[in-house]
């Protein structure tokens, strides 16, 4: 890795992918409730990647050397300033309905996570949009429950008040939930990829309109 990523690593103690294994239990419980809460859960959406997070170039080295046994890189590239890799894992990870092919290891910024391991996991709509106030209104489309959280030009009030299954105490559920619109492009990536982060404690969901092999795809071409 670069002088750079090393002179920006902070302190940290190595996780290890053993304790990535313990604890996947508990973040997919975490991930399952939040799909639950957003009402994405029953979207038969495509779930391309999960991603963790490290606080050590030390954790992310040690977590490539075992990934890469028991899969292989499809991607290494810079984004944001800082390398991540794209592991295409022999055998997919099992999350809820999910099966999940690939895992995002990024190398370590100046920022400190105050929780290392498992964060997020990525995924894909049908969509065609190419930034984030379009991905939103797309989104909406697929989950009205989501007006409470996103804008809407065509939404005078948070919910239809019609619609049956969305009270006061489905709005109530959204509370604590973080929203982040951006649109990350690695240095060789062609292909526009809004995306938008629901977040609520440790864990996020993050929501675009392609998936990681297109993306990778794109950095070809």
């Amino acid at each position: 890795m670069s002088s750079s990523n090393e002179a920006a690593t902070p302190q940290s103690t190595n996780i290890s992918y053993e304790q990535l294994t313990q604890s996947w239990p508990a973040f997919e419980a975490q991930i399952l409730a939040l799909l639950e809460t957003l009402g994405l859960a029953d979207k038969a959406l495509v779930c391309d990647h999960v991603a963790l997070r490290v606080n050590s170039i030390a954790s992310a080295d040690a977590l490539r050397d075992t990934f890469s046994r028991v899969g292989k890189i499809i991607s290494d590239n810079i984004i944001n300033g800082r390398t991540i890799l794209i592991i295409e894992l022999d055998t997919p990870l099992t999350l809820g309905q999910f099966s999940i092919a690939c895992v995002e290891l990024p190398y370590p910024s100046d920022k400190v996570y105050p929780q290392e391991g498992w964060e997020h996991i990525e995924l894909v709509i049908d969509s065609k949009a190419k930034d984030c106030d379009t991905l939103s209104q797309d989104l909406l489309a697929l989950c009205p429950k989501l007006s409470a959280l996103l804008p809407s030009e065509q939404a005078a009030e948070p919910f239809p008040s019609s619609s049956p299954d969305l009270n006061s105490q489905g709005i109530a559920s959204l509370a604590g939930i973080k929203i982040k619109m951006s649109s990350p492009k690695g240095d060789k990536e062609r292909l526009a990829n809004p995306t938008i982060a629901f977040k609520r404690d440790d864990v996020c969901i993050k929501v675009h309109p392609h998936g990681i092999k297109a993306v990778i795809a794109s950095e070809q071409t």
